[in-house]
């Protein structure tokens, strides 16, 4: 089944005085899906959240809501829900409080209200905690009432801006399966913020990536990270090793490029693609290790080639051989299907 178009941007620009934020943003969000706008600091992704919410005004363009014009609706109007960086809780009212409140905004009875704050309290995991105010709870607990808060009126739309920011690692892991689940469970639109690469691959549906205020790809995890459409986005999302090709060739040696990346420009592989070569292998690249730093199960070695460019290679650390020492040679190879041109 085709999915739905709910949300469209059209040649979306935003500007604070001199300074463009936004430029010519144009895409699609599909109802249900889970997009998130990834990029680093002052990349726009935080902007163009705040635009689709309708707490900033579009300098240019348009934002189309189910095919009807919200461009110039506000933020009430559009009734997204939102999940702000530091929770926006009320210090002052319990857990079930703050999730009533946008309820009892909406004049719903108090009997509705009820139901709703125990299944929410129930969906997002604090049952025995409604009577506790924020102050009482962990980071995690205070995120997971910011969510339920954010559904607890059934928006179509849920926005949120690095709700994960502020927590540990392990406990943002725990928040990131959380999430998940709600999303698949709920079905609700979730339009994420984050400049994490790793929390973008695992919990979306498409990833947007945003740079100096520009659109640069926008694509599932899959295609952003195998295929990425310029040489940001191969070397934004995580390890990446690029070689330098002349006239067909690899600098420095005489590895032919793959009939995709001929010419004069680079040849780029992710380091699990590239692997140590074997008598029978064909394309041979001659490296030195430079380094070698111990991440447990793998080694991640930092090599040299003839030309003097850097890569990347991974080694398993388990029993046999061990990992090369600084000053060894060796030779990498990869499967010319696993590299792309940028």
């Amino acid at each position: 089944m085709a999915s739905t178009t709910q949300i469209e941007a059209c040649s979306v620009t935003k500007t604070f005085g001199k300074f463009a934020a936004l430029r010519d943003i144009s895409l699609t969000i599909a109802e249900g899906e889970f997009l998130s706008l990834l990029g680093p600091s002052g990349s726009g992704k935080t902007t163009f959240l705040t635009l689709l919410g309708g707490y900033e005004a579009v300098t240019s363009g348009q934002l189309l809501f189910e095919g009807q014009d919200m461009t110039g609706w506000s933020a009430k109007e559009r009734a997204f829900g939102m999940v702000f960086q530091g929770y926006a809780l009320f210090p002052h009212l319990t857990v079930a409080e703050n999730i009533a409140f946008p309820l009892k905004v909406q004049k719903r009875s108090k009997a509705r209200i009820d139901a709703r704050v125990a299944e929410m309290i129930e969906l997002v995991g604090l049952a025995g905690h409604a009577h506790k105010k924020p102050s009482a709870l962990s980071g995690g607990q205070q995120q997971r009432v910011a969510l339920a808060r954010a559904l607890a009126y059934e928006p179509k739309v849920l926005l949120l801006d690095e709700p994960f920011s502020a927590l540990d690692k392990n406990l943002r892991g725990q928040m990131q399966e959380e999430l998940r689940r709600l999303h698949r469970d709920l079905g609700t639109t979730f339009v994420f913020v984050t400049h994490d690469q790793e929390e973008a691959l695992a919990l979306s549906t498409r990833i947007a990536i945003f740079n100096h205020g520009h659109l640069q790809q926008i694509g599932t995890p899959d295609e952003v990270y195998e295929r990425p459409a310029n040489r940001f986005t191969a070397e934004f999302l995580g390890d990446i090793n690029i070689l330098s090709l002349q006239g067909g060739n690899i600098t420095g040696s005489a590895i032919t490029a793959p009939p995709h990346a001929q010419g004069n420009g680079h040849l780029a592989i992710r380091p699990e693609h590239m692997r140590l070569a074997q008598d029978y292998d064909t394309n041979r690249l001659p490296t030195t290790v430079r380094d070698r730093v111990y991440l447990g199960a793998k080694s991640r070695l930092l090599l040299a080639t003839g030309a003097g460019e850097e890569l990347i290679l991974y080694f398993d650390n388990g029993p046999g051989e061990a990992p090369p020492a600084p000053g060894a040679t060796l030779e990498v190879t990869w499967d010319p299907r696993d590299s792309f041109a940028v």
